[in-house]
């Protein structure tokens, strides 16, 4: 988002012109869609992944300008602090072996990043939240170097007018306050991109919607901030909180936070972008150039640079994207859900899961987002992110009576949405090879109760029983668990606890 943003002052003027500017852009979407300028069915995806600095010692490191310097590479950028990194993997057709030709890409660049990291006393860890971080770490100093960032923060903060209130109450509450939005880059995701037509986009939102509770359940992998055991999932609260533009006043009233799981099924990508502009204030209010209206009465494509920079400002966990490849426009769904990690396998599996669902769930002739009410999914999803893989979620009844059930997540994945996604991955033209592994590694997670969020909490508590001080016993989980991250296997084998000292020789 807004790569190309230069720090300066905002004034009046310039959010008068930045609104008018988003009502053409607005304009210019609705008459690409009208006259159905957008891509063909292509079956693209793409997968993007926030990673974290750490020494061996499992602390943070601050170091990430010097690492991308040392890794040289396009695949690599900044992210919001400077202990984070985000590494990008080029769009690939969804079908055949797919599944596994990410999985060692994924691995090759990680491995890659990661030697080139150890040059400087630094690791790469995938994690949702590393557990050694501090509230001293995540201080605007420790903002990465870019303009966009910078302006970003200058401008939430003036929005909000006071500091952001950090309130978590999960296993242990959490409150604290913050003069700036830097904790923000404690939540590091996956984040999973499907290309669809635009008249399959609203069936493939929905679907993403009511699939983000589930998802969430077996791939919760953030369960500590700043020492304390908050959620399974503690990215969303986190995340809404760390950039809430809303004084308590606000919050009072019913204003949306930026942060947002959404209030209502959708027909159109249209309606995503329309409630952007509707509900929220511009935050980079930076005009381009183009007059999108001219540019389409002469037969071209208008870049909506607004439109586009506006939207990276409204944070859902499922997000519309507008894009132009060669020439032609085409929509995505961005799927935010997921937490970074455990592994590669563990990375890979969770994306054959969600698009296999999605692909399934879109596809069906009396969809869920008709049998399931749109406040069930957003509890679902807060849920999820409370207690994870225990989580118990609404769900549809099958059979003619319809009605919903409250299910465990672990049931309900294992009895209906693992053959669901079986079916998605077969219509994409998944082999069945990589189909059955990868959706065999959520199943082991659903039988056995493990996963990211589950192995850190239970290592930390036996780090803890075994003498150790709380944050010894943090730093201690984290270094472990970067062993068994760089090891490989999915998360679900995983030996719990810490291992036993080598015995001494005589």
């Amino acid at each position: 988002m807004g790569e190309k943003v230069v720090a300066g002052p905002v004034g009046l003027s310039d959010r008068h012109r930045y609104r008018e500017k988003l009502r053409q852009c607005l304009t210019g979407l609705a008459r690409l869609l009208e006259a159905e300028r957008f891509d063909r069915p292509r079956n693209l995806m793409g997968l993007e992944i926030e990673l974290n600095l750490a020494g061996s010692d499992g602390m943070p490191r601050m170091m990430n300008a010097q690492v991308l310097e040392r890794i040289a590479s396009r695949d690599f950028q900044t992210e919001l602090g400077m202990f984070n990194l985000e590494v990008n993997i080029a769009p690939h057709r969804l079908g055949g072996r797919v599944l596994d030709q990410l999985a060692e890409e994924l691995r090759t660049s990680l491995n890659y990043a990661n030697r080139k990291a150890n040059e400087v006393d630094a690791g790469i860890v995938m994690i949702g939240i590393l557990p050694t971080l501090g509230r001293n770490d995540l201080v605007s100093a420790n903002l990465s170097d870019v303009d966009r960032y910078a302006l970003l923060n200058d401008q939430i903060v003036a929005a909000r007018g006071e500091d952001f209130a950090l309130d978590i109450e999960g296993v242990e509450h959490l409150r604290c306050t913050s003069a700036s939005i830097t904790p923000e880059a404690a939540c590091t995701s996956v984040q999973l991109h499907l290309q669809v037509t635009p008249e399959r986009f609203a069936a493939a939102w929905n679907a993403a919607q009511a699939t983000a509770a589930a998802q969430v359940a077996v791939g919760a992998n953030a369960p500590f901030l700043f020492g304390r055991e908050l959620w399974r999932e503690s990215r969303p609260p986190l995340f809404q909180q760390s950039i809430d533009t809303r004084p308590p006043e606000l919050q009072a009233q019913g204003v949306r936070p930026r942060t947002w799981f959404g209030e209502r099924w959708i027909s159109s990508a249209y309606d995503l972008f329309e409630e952007n502009l509707r509900y929220f204030p511009a935050l980079l209010p930076i005009c381009d150039d183009e007059d999108p209206l001219r540019v389409l009465d002469e037969g071209g494509i208008p870049k909506l640079s607004e439109l586009v920079l506006h939207n990276g400002t409204v944070y859902r966990w499922n997000r519309p994207v507008y894009g132009i490849a060669d020439g032609v426009p085409h929509l995505r769904v961005e799927n935010r859900v997921l937490p970074a990690g455990p592994t590669v396998t563990d990375v890979i599996a969770n994306a054959a899961f969600y698009y296999g669902l999605v692909r399934a769930l879109a596809d069906e002739p009396r969809p869920v987002w008709t049998r399931l009410p749109f406040e069930a999914a957003a509890d679902n999803f807060e849920r999820a992110c409370r207690y994870g893989i225990e989580a118990e979620l609404d769900w549809p009844r099958r059979g003619r009576y319809g009605g919903v059930n409250r299910v465990p997540a672990a049931e309900l994945v294992l009895d209906e949405l693992l053959p669901l996604a079986a079916a998605g991955l077969d219509a994409w033209g998944v082999e069945p090879v990589d189909r059955d592994f990868y959706l065999g590694v959520i199943e082991q997670r659903c039988r056995l109760r493990v996963n990211g969020a589950t192995w850190q909490s239970t290592t930390f508590h036996r780090s803890l029983k075994s003498g150790l001080e709380r944050e010894a016993a943090l730093a201690a989980t984290t270094q472990r668990y970067c062993e068994l991250m760089h090891a490989g296997d999915p998360v679900h084998s995983w030996p719990v606890g810490l291992p036993e000292p080598a015995a001494q020789l005589s």
